[in-house]
């Protein structure tokens, strides 16, 4: 029988999981010269886990802490793609100090043992 108490605690483990997720993608964006402007960056619209910046690219990526790579691309359903991208053209909006040229949404698959998976220009089919 699942009580709220159990439920309570699967979602302090799933926060403080993808928390986790969230410093393991920052610190492998910042060792590739990504220079990080946002975190957890909050809108109407919903949130957005990371924005970086590097040679006029920024990206906006959203973290999954998941067992498998395939289980990371089946969480994210094109709701939530259309919510990021609605998210990310205010957050545009409203940094005219951002500088770039070009823009890409990134997946950041956090897989067991901390290996992650990256992909980029994940939403290009969307």
């Amino acid at each position: 029988m699942k009580t709220p108490f159990n439920r309570r605690r699967r979602g302090r483990r799933a926060f403080s999981d993808g928390l986790a997720a969230e410093h393991a993608a920052i610190a492998h964006l910042q060792a590739r010269g990504w220079r990080i402007v946002r975190h957890r960056a909050r809108t109407r619209w919903g949130e957005i886990d990371v924005v970086a910046l590097r040679d006029g690219c920024l990206i906006f990526v959203e973290v999954k802490a998941r067992p498998s790579l395939l289980g990371a691309g089946e969480a994210i359903r094109p709701a939530q793609i259309s919510r990021i991208m609605n998210a990310a053209q205010h957050l545009c909006a409203t940094n005219p100090d951002w500088v770039y040229d070009s823009i890409r949404f990134d997946v950041c698959a956090v897989l067991p043992g901390n290996v992650i998976e990256w992909i980029p220009d994940a939403f290009r089919q969307f």
